[in-house]
């Protein structure tokens, strides 16, 4: 595991003169990396299970909600025929019942549909405020332990923003495994565990 200090800047250009800092400082550019953070909600790497992608938001609910419905429709059919056919019941009432059971069958599917769309709502809502990490340009260093106090100090002189210190990969002059939806911690914070 590599040792990581980062701040957040609400610009290019100001991670860019930042940087420009560590350089002058004898970091080198093998050992910084800028990138951006997404806001809160917008870290989904891979499509929702089943979504189809450029699709419009919602389109798997509504793919989902249309299928409940047509399977609530179809076994209130079923039902209906089936227990006006035990009863002998002449065709047009068979046929009544075949339509009134479709329509309560798609009215408990279309009920059942909301109910799902809405635990998922929720999910993704929960999913959302749990996250802790601002948006921004982030400007990581990869430091050793002698040399974590210098780039923090350097980062805030700057003008970063939520300095944090990390443990992680560093590959190839990038953080490689930096996960946008875990929660940074402090810098200050991060040396006191520590001790």
């Amino acid at each position: 595991m590599s040792l990581i200090v980062a701040g957040r800047f609400t610009t290019f250009p100001a991670a860019e003169a930042a940087a420009e800092k560590l350089y002058a400082e004898g970091f080198v550019e093998e050992d910084v990396n800028l990138f951006f953070v997404n806001p809160r909600g917008q870290h989904a790497r891979h499509p929702a299970h089943g979504a189809v992608a450029g699709a419009p938001p919602g389109h798997l609910a509504s793919q989902h909600h249309t299928r409940n419905i047509t399977a609530g429709a179809v076994a209130g059919a079923v039902v209906g025929v089936v227990i006006f056919s035990a009863f002998s019941a002449a065709l047009p009432s068979v046929v009544i019942a075949a339509g009134v059971g479709a329509w309560i069958g798609a009215r408990i599917g279309a009920s059942v549909g909301a109910r799902a769309a809405a635990r998922q709502a929720l999910a993704h809502h929960e999913i959302v405020h749990h996250e802790m990490r601002n948006s921004g340009v982030l400007l990581s260093v990869h430091v050793c332990y002698e040399n974590q106090d210098h780039a923090a100090q350097l980062l805030r002189e700057a003008g970063a923003t939520d300095i944090e210190r990390a443990s992680g990969q560093w590959h190839d002059g990038h953080w490689a495994d930096f996960d946008p939806t875990r929660a940074p911690m402090p810098f200050g914070e991060a040396g006191r565990q520590q001790a």
